[in-house]
Order: structure tokens, then sequence, then C-alpha cells
């Protein structure tokens, strides 16, 4: 499993658009091969802190999605972030 992380700082104001936004991306991402799930998180004791947060099959579905889309869903999305952090992650251990 690959997780991708963004980490965005999101004044007030913009916070709907970002949430509106972020549906949008994970719409988008649900229809390709691999794509598992989609989070919006808002990042506790940090202020105007949100991440977006997108779990994939693998790490070749996530950069496959994010070449053929990114520049388009960037034009399409309203809300005025600042990107704090991209993060990749892999799974290396599973407790449920």
């Amino acid at each position: 499993m690959f997780i991708h992380a963004v980490l965005f700082e999101i004044k007030p104001k913009e916070v709907r658009d970002y949430r509106l936004d972020s549906k949008m991306w994970a719409r988008e991402a649900r229809k390709h091969g691999g794509f598992i799930a989609y989070f919006t998180m808002q990042r506790i004791s940090f202020k105007n802190q949100y991440v977006s947060v997108y779990e994939w099959k693998s790490e070749r579905a996530h950069k496959r999605f994010m070449g053929e889309f990114h520049e388009l869903l960037v034009a399409k999305s309203k809300a005025k972030v600042k990107v704090l952090g991209y993060y990749n992650l892999k799974r290396i251990d599973e407790v449920s």
C-alpha cells in the first residue's frame, strides 16, 4: 500500500473551497485503477493546517494518476492554499 499526503496551510475563508476541491480530486482518483481511499484531515493544535491523504494500492498507480491529472485538477481547483509539505509513505506493518 502507498499513501500520499499533502499538508496545507489554508485561511479560514478558503476552507470551504478546499474541501470542495478535495472531493473533486477524490472523485477523479476513484475512477482510476489502484485508488483505495481519500481522507481530508484537520491538524490538531496547529492553526489553519489541513492534510489531504490518498491511499493507493501502489506508488505506480499514484504516479500514473498524478502524471495524467495533476495539472488539470490544479487548474480546476478554486481554493488558495499554501503547501507545507508532501509525504509519500509505504505500509510496513498492519494490525487490525
